[in-house]
């Protein structure tokens, strides 16, 4: 792709980026393309990975849907340093994309649910009872996780750990928030504001997904999606939380913050979403047109 000149490009051009699953941009992503569009910004797909783009040539790349990146990591934060202009920002994508962040958010004394992480040759002592959910650092989209009940299904937590480990990736283990049947999962969504600050845009419901062991047979289950409006605990713990993102917010150009009533009814953090997170932009009116304005001041 041989790049054109800025001096004689007669419009901005921004890469919304995404994978081979959605050629196209995922459905909230069409949104923001048209809208910028409008603009007159030439806004298109591009694959992450598609050896032809020259990145140079964009005036801004937007991570939106790289959803195949997990087993290819590696891979993707060395393109991710190598694309001039991109938002959020590589170092951002490389703390984001292995959740061990979460240690660190809460060695910082950050509400963050109980999470014990298993490094490959490490063996793993299984709790007692409970129920617990296993999953690896490295992942999207439930991708490798399970909820195990203890002590039944103690040989099935045991083998997906080793599992995991075994191929050199790192486990977690964390409480099972019970809290989710019933209550959800609520995901809070940032967008900069008309001064670029990073605020508050909208949030939503997330219904419970696993419904059993990862035992090679048993999958994630369906996920429901509902407008929410946050409590009040929960703003000022997803404020807390963006505070701690290294560099500081306001190099962010979206972040979405997922929590969980734990035991007490207080929210924990279960996931600070930096990298491709969906951001439920047609569950909120205008919040497209929030995002393709952020965008555009960027530009």
């Amino acid at each position: 792709m041989t790049p054109r000149p800025p001096a004689t490009r007669d419009h901005s051009r921004v890469a919304l980026v995404t994978c081979d699953l959605f050629p196209d941009l995922y459905q909230d992503d069409q949104d923001l393309r048209d809208l910028l569009r409008q603009r007159g910004v030439e806004a298109e797909a591009v694959r992450w990975d598609d050896a032809t783009a020259d990145w140079g040539s964009y005036d801004l790349a937007v991570i939106r849907s790289p959803w195949d990146y997990v087993p290819r990591r590696e891979q993707f934060i060395a393109w991710a340093h190598s694309v001039p202009r991109l938002l959020n920002p590589a170092d951002v994508l490389e703390w984001n994309t292995d959740k061990r962040y979460l240690g660190e958010l809460a060695g910082a004394g950050l509400p963050v649910t109980p999470t014990e992480f298993v490094a490959p040759g490490r063996q793993w002592t299984p709790p007692t009872e409970g129920e617990w959910v296993v999953k690896p650092t490295v992942s999207a989209a439930s991708q490798d996780t399970g909820r195990y009940r203890l002590p039944g299904q103690r040989a099935l937590a045991e083998a997906h750990v080793a599992r995991l480990t075994a191929a050199g990736r790192t486990a977690m283990v964390q409480p099972y928030l019970s809290a989710v049947d019933e209550f959800g999962e609520t995901a809070l969504i940032c967008l900069p504001d008309a001064t670029g600050a990073l605020t508050f845009s909208h949030a939503v419901r997330k219904g419970p997904m696993l419904t059993g062991p990862d035992d090679g047979t048993i999958k994630p289950g369906s996920e429901t999606i509902d407008p929410r409006t946050p409590t009040p605990a929960e703003r000022h713990t997803a404020e807390r939380v963006l505070t701690h993102v290294p560099g500081g917010p306001e190099r962010l150009l979206y972040a979405r913050v997922d929590l969980i009533p734990g035991p007490g009814g207080d929210p924990l953090l279960v996931e600070l979403e930096l990298t491709e997170p969906s951001l439920f932009l047609r569950e909120s009116d205008g919040a497209a047109q929030r995002l393709s304005d952020a965008i555009t001041i960027r530009l």
